[in-house]
């Protein structure tokens, strides 16, 4: 089995800003605020949830192709995916366009100012669905709203079951948007918070909205995720981690966990513990695509984790 991943390639600028926003930001100038942060630290880093996704689906071994939108300075990511075994049969180069980029300035709280320049991202629409022969899974991912509304719409008129995981993309949908992606959807996928948002904007609970797909996943960072199908509710643990590094693309190595239990007919218990596993791999290193793994080292960290052989 294959998968097509509909969503978003991007380059993530990160850059470490070493004081305290609080303390150069003065809340009662806001309104003339002009600002500089001496940046010495800063890493240019591969990311987009497509992308994000592909990858950690080729390490698990599955077979999962991106389709996104990109501008003309792709060329490094376009030799990053080559080396990686990603396949780049459904990205779609905009002349005239940038790729997609968020610049992200990091202080020593933690605190994040992020600015994003969407660019061939918001072209997304103009890849079909049924360019993708023989697929017979997908996701569809953040990434521009019409290219996120087509590709649902695309699945599900091809009879191709799919993951719907609005992700940041979210706040782009009103309450008919999102309840015409929960009919044509067979999963839904959401962390915590956007699990929230969605029953406020639809007034549906996880609960209620399984009983409208096949399965509907909650994840909660550090507390587990919660998995609602098959008339059940699994609470799936979180997976032991050596170090906390960058929670950054967890989310996204969690849903290529998902993608592959799903490929290969897992039960959700095991599929919830994959998922849980592929994001404790990604948090202990920096950035979406940096961490490595072979299948046994990832088969035999699993059974440590979890008692039991999912192979």
């Amino acid at each position: 089995m294959s998968a097509l991943i509909c969503g978003s390639i991007a380059f993530d600028t990160i850059m470490v800003f070493q004081d305290q926003f609080k303390n150069h930001i003065l809340p009662e100038q806001v309104h003339i605020l002009n600002v500089s942060f001496l940046v010495p630290d800063m890493r240019r880093e591969f990311g987009g949830c497509a992308g994000n996704i592909a990858y950690n689906l080729r390490l698990l071994g599955g077979v999962g192709h991106p389709m996104a939108t990109v501008g003309s300075d792709f060329t490094p990511y376009e030799q990053w995916m080559d080396r990686c075994g990603v396949s780049r049969a459904h990205i779609t180069v905009v002349e005239g366009s940038y790729t997609a980029q968020a610049y992200i300035t990091t202080d020593q709280d933690d605190n994040q100012i992020t600015a994003f320049h969407p660019g061939a991202m918001n072209y997304s629409h103009q890849n079909k669905v049924s360019q993708a022969n023989g697929v017979s899974l997908g996701i569809v991912s953040p990434d521009g709203r019409q290219g996120m509304i087509d590709h649902a719409r695309q699945f599900s008129e091809a009879g191709i079951p799919f993951i719907f995981d609005p992700g940041q993309g979210m706040p782009l949908f009103d309450r008919q948007d999102l309840l015409d992606f929960v009919e044509q959807a067979s999963w839904l996928a959401f962390n915590d918070y956007e699990a929230k948002l969605m029953e406020e904007r639809t007034g549906l609970s996880p609960s209620q909205l399984v009983e409208r797909v096949e399965g509907v996943i909650v994840t909660g960072g550090g507390e587990g995720s919660t998995i609602y199908a098959d008339g059940r509710i699994f609470d799936v643990p979180a997976a032991p981690v050596q170090s906390l590094v960058d929670p950054t693309g967890c989310g996204d190595a969690y849903r290529a966990g998902l993608l592959y239990g799903l490929m290969n007919q897992m039960d959700w218990a095991t599929t919830g513990r994959i998922a849980s596993l592929m994001g404790a791999a990604k948090i202990e290193h920096a950035g979406t695509q940096n961490h490595h793994f072979t299948a046994d080292e990832f088969a035999d960290r699993f059974k440590q984790a979890f008692g039991y052989s999912f192979a």
